[in-house]
């Protein structure tokens, strides 16, 4: 008989921790780290982001496979724009802006075309920056390709998912919704508020500058109020998560093992947390004991604290903007016909 303790934590727990989605990125993420440990290859472990980040709209949005196929090629076109622009730093700059615009312009044929839209953008800036990272031109190269070349075998994994659920529920989305008739203001928002961000981390250099314009993109949710809470919760979350896990990395000793398995719960999170607060904590969390892992985190708590703050304010600043600038738009007088 369950103990009233035992019963109470299940109770959090399934609350907490969407299992279903846990159990199909596990599927999905972990042959991937497998062949991390068979190859040895880096690059293997950024390919699990592009898988996780194919299966959130596919779940959340019951995409069939052509569907998937579509995002799939979305992402990869979108991450080689941005890769091969990298050297021009103004190019990069407008390019980064321009994603980060269409991933909300989408909008425009269907609310639900966010989902995806944003899970083009962030895979492929991330990835985009961090193939880059601390690299020589050649051995960058090297490794965005091998994240191409193996990508197919993310798409198959989550094709096979989403074919096994329609075989035992049927739900297939016929719709991305209906057009969203304010997309403009939020996606120009998003552009601006991007735009600044990779001009901040291209002109000073930032490590990490990834986390900037993933920021600046992501608390672009709304007007400011939703805006503003959303930068709450991921300050909250890297206040919490990053010291927590560069605390662990200190007394923990430097593992291959444990660098795969914090990058892999670091991906996980994206999808199995109900509350963003906690998803978005144990990231940070995860993130920081992996740079440990790899011997790399000096500095980390500070970096990834101001990368979120820095990219998060210019969002704000950039819902203000446009939020100030239509108000004035609507208020004007309009002269008689």
């Amino acid at each position: 008989m369950n103990s009233p303790t035992t019963t109470s934590l299940r109770d959090v727990l399934s609350r907490e921790i969407k299992i279903a989605e846990l159990l199909r990125a596990l599927i999905v993420v972990g042959p991937i780290v497998a062949a991390y440990f068979i190859a040895r290859e880096t690059a293997l472990l950024n390919l699990g982001l592009v898988a996780v980040s194919l299966l959130i709209p596919a779940l959340r949005l019951h995409l069939p496979p052509k569907a998937i196929a579509w995002h799939y090629l979305a992402i990869l076109v979108t991450f080689a724009a941005l890769f091969l622009a990298a050297p021009v730093k103004p190019l990069f700059v407008v390019l980064t802006a321009l994603a980060g615009f269409l991933a909300v312009a989408a909008t425009r044929y269907g609310e639900h075309f966010r989902t995806p839209g944003n899970w083009v953008f962030i895979p492929a800036v991330y990835l985009a920056c961090e193939v880059r990272e601390g690299v020589s031109a050649s051995e960058a190269l090297r490794h965005a390709g091998v994240i191409i070349a193996s990508s197919p075998i993310a798409l198959a994994l989550v094709c096979a998912i989403r074919i096994y659920d329609q075989r035992r529920q049927g739900d297939v989305a016929t719709t991305f919704g209906r057009p969203a008739a304010a997309w403009f203001l939020p996606a120009l928002a998003t552009a601006m508020a991007v735009f600044a961000a990779a001009a901040l981390v291209e002109i000073l250099d930032l490590a990490q500058g990834q986390w900037v314009m993933w920021s600046a993109a992501s608390v672009v949710v709304g007007d400011l109020t939703a805006s503003t809470d959303k930068l709450k919760q991921r300050a909250i979350g890297a206040f919490v998560g990053v010291p927590l896990g560069f605390l662990a990395g200190m007394v923990l000793p430097q593992s291959r093992v444990g660098y795969a398995l914090a990058v892999l719960a670091a991906t996980l999170t994206l999808i199995s947390f109900s509350r963003y607060v906690l998803g978005f904590g144990l990231r940070c969390f995860f993130i920081a004991l992996a740079a440990s892992f790899a011997g790399g985190a000096s500095g980390i708590a500070e970096e990834r604290i101001v990368n979120v703050l820095i990219g998060g304010t210019f969002g704000l600043i950039a819902v203000a903007l446009t939020e100030i600038v239509w108000l004035r738009v609507l208020r004007r007088p309009r002269s008689p016909g």
